[in-house]
């Protein structure tokens, strides 16, 4: 159907969830001209199941959008009402931040954050499928007939295409409740040669809180002193903050919840998807783990005003009355009232590795997958692929070289390296232990890492970036000053209290802030001169400082070792090169590098069933 309704865009974003949000934002800010295409202009930025941000290794993510200049952790900051740092008890690369949201104040912040930018056009409708020219995307044909063109497409349907919602012997199409599913794409896609597969989440009801007794449960309340997620200065919420609360399911739940086990969707077979391993719905906790008599559950409130409450934990596909007579049997939730029922959604993703390192897919150019269509879970995992898209679709329609980050300089590289080597089987979560140089990539320096990337790439303002450099500049500074201050018998009586041994003679503050059971606040005080000669410092170099001490010979074994595996990371492998000529590789590595056909030697090494003497046969081969 010819129109005169659009113009010719340079991106079309379908999809309004966090990871089309991200790049539509990203490529407006980078003066691409813009389309988003959402099915509900009224759930653009929806927090269609948890509402929070952050978490372990999440929340190093979050900061690393905000530091290349996106625009998550703005958005999470605005619309908090809790803060917390997790793992302070731990290393600092395990510290992450995490917020408890406000949900419908968190839509409404990327709602209007969206509006302002004058770059980005809305269209609510749904995308029947692509229009092609000679394996290029073009443009997109709607449910109306409509089409529109442009010179890059980058998806990012979440759970909405060929989505089926189960609710115990229940099933209906949609792609979130209350939403319905997008049909077309995975069938013309399927049709030249995607691998499309099928996954499966879920969510947990949703509680009156006015039912609940909060005197039966434990309070979780929020930092005292409430950080933010940016790096940008006084992105503060007016909002208050709020307590969580912890209770547990015990064995009369279980038994429960065991009579409808034969209506769950899930273990009739009805559900053929993969589930996250690392968030089970509350059946498959109490079959696969029976030797557990208890659960936890996390009860959190979904906002500032709203009395509805998320019940964290107790992710469910069962019956709805299952789902109630099993809740009211949780301590203090005797007299719950449910809002809504708990549900499965199972939906339709493609295999990663048909994407290449810029998630641009190799079947066809200028389109770009970003978000749970790639298989990962979880809002920030789907920003940041989101972000990269954006980034990535702009700079290809321009001619300009791609932006990628290595494993070595991001959370963002790490994943987006594990999809296109590895695949993935089922849904894709972050966590520290996924990264080799997590000690690198750490919360507090996210900043340090990658806020100059941003502003090179048009990002990231100067004045982000100057607050960087006075950060570097402070931390230097108060480094220099902890080896030159020198301390003798008057600490000791802190290292008795701390459990360490006296010193007999003169240390520096540098020295003794090596020992694991001292912390920056122990030497400070045992000074007040230093002390207060610190207050002139932000708190953030003051942190960066102590980090860098504390764990100097730690970090600086990673950067070694990061520098090895960039010599690879270099060694580029040509996109036609014929792996069948290569006589010693092993079948299946064979198979695997002609199907992935990773751009580099260090990625080739990263593929499931590649040894490494497929890697040294390789190197041989390419003359290196």
């Amino acid at each position: 159907m010819s129109n005169n309704l659009f113009k010719k865009y340079d991106i079309i974003v379908i999809g309004g969830g966090h990871a089309g949000c991200e790049a539509a934002m990203v490529a407006a800010n980078l003066n691409s001209k813009v389309l988003m295409i959402t099915m509900n202009m009224n759930t653009i930025g929806q927090m269609s199941c948890n509402p929070a941000m952050g978490g372990v290794a999440k929340g190093q993510i979050v900061r690393e959008i905000d530091a290349l200049g996106g625009y998550s952790g703005i958005i999470a900051d605005k619309s908090t009402i809790q803060f917390r740092m997790l793992n302070l008890s731990k290393g600092a690369a395990m510290w992450s931040p995490r917020t408890q949201n406000d949900r419908m104040r968190f839509a409404e912040e990327w709602r209007l954050q969206l509006e302002t930018n004058g770059n980005i056009d809305f269209w609510q409708e749904t995308v029947k499928q692509f229009i092609i020219e000679r394996n290029n995307v073009i443009g997109v044909k709607t449910g109306l007939g409509i089409e529109i063109y442009a010179d890059a497409v980058i998806l990012a349907a979440g759970t909405f295409m060929n989505g089926t919602i189960h609710i115990g012997e229940k099933s209906f199409s949609g792609g979130r409740m209350g939403d319905r599913a997008s049909m077309g794409i995975t069938e013309q896609l399927s049709s030249l040669g995607f691998v499309a597969g099928k996954m499966k989440t879920g969510t947990p009801p949703r509680i009156d809180g006015r039912t609940l007794n909060y005197k039966l449960m434990e309070e979780q309340k929020g930092d005292k002193v409430a950080e933010q997620f940016s790096f940008l200065e006084n992105v503060k919420t007016d909002l208050k903050q709020k307590s969580c609360f912890i209770t547990y399911t015990n064995k009369s739940v279980h038994q429960e919840l065991l009579k409808g086990i034969d209506k769950s969707p899930m273990f009739c077979g009805r559900i053929k998807g993969f589930g996250p391993r690392y968030c089970p719905s509350i059946e498959d906790k109490i079959t696969r783990f029976a030797d557990k008599e208890r659960h936890q559950i996390f009860v959190e409130p979904e906002g500032e005003q709203t009395v509805e409450i998320y019940v964290n934990g107790f992710s469910s596909s069962l019956p709805e009355d299952v789902q109630y007579k099993s809740l009211i049997k949780i301590p203090g939730f005797e007299n719950a009232k449910m809002f809504r029922s708990g549900y499965a959604i199972e939906y339709d993703f493609f295999q990663p590795t048909q994407l290449k390192n810029t998630l641009e897919t190799k079947i066809l150019e200028n389109l770009y997958f970003a978000g749970q269509i790639n298989g990962t879970t979880g809002y920030e995992e789907a920003a940041c692929q989101g972000l990269m898209a954006g980034i990535n679709a702009h700079l290809k329609i321009n001619k300009k070289a791609p932006f990628i980050l290595k494993r070595s300089e991001a959370y963002i590289g790490v994943l987006i390296d594990d999809l296109i080597n590895k695949g993935t089987d089922e849904p894709y979560r972050m966590f520290t232990s996924r990264a080799e140089f997590r000690i690198l990539l750490r919360q507090d320096n996210a900043d340090i890492r990658l806020t100059e990337k941003g502003y090179n790439l048009g990002l990231a303002s100067k004045n982000r970036l100057d607050n960087v450099r006075i950060k570097i500049e402070e931390t230097n500074k108060i480094i220099s000053i902890l080896k030159k201050k020198k301390f003798s018998s008057e600490i000791n009586s802190i290292l008795k209290e701390k459990q360490t041994s006296i010193i007999k003679e003169k240390q520096s503050a540098y020295k003794l802030l090596k020992r694991p059971e001292l912390k920056i606040e122990d030497i400070l005080n045992c000074d007040l001169d230093l002390k207060t000669s610190f207050k002139e410092y932000n708190q953030d170099s003051l942190t960066q400082a102590y980090i860098q001490i504390k764990y100097e010979n730690y970090i600086e074994k990673e950067k070694e070792l990061a520098q090895k595996t960039i010599k690879f990371e270099e060694l580029s492998i040509p996109s036609n090169f014929v792996y069948t000529k290569v006589k010693g590789l092993s079948t299946e590595g064979r198979e695997k590098l002609n199907d992935i056909k990773p751009p580099t030697i260090g990625s080739a090494s990263r593929i499931s069933g590649i040894s490494a003497s497929d890697i040294s046969i390789l190197l041989l081969y390419l003359g290196r």
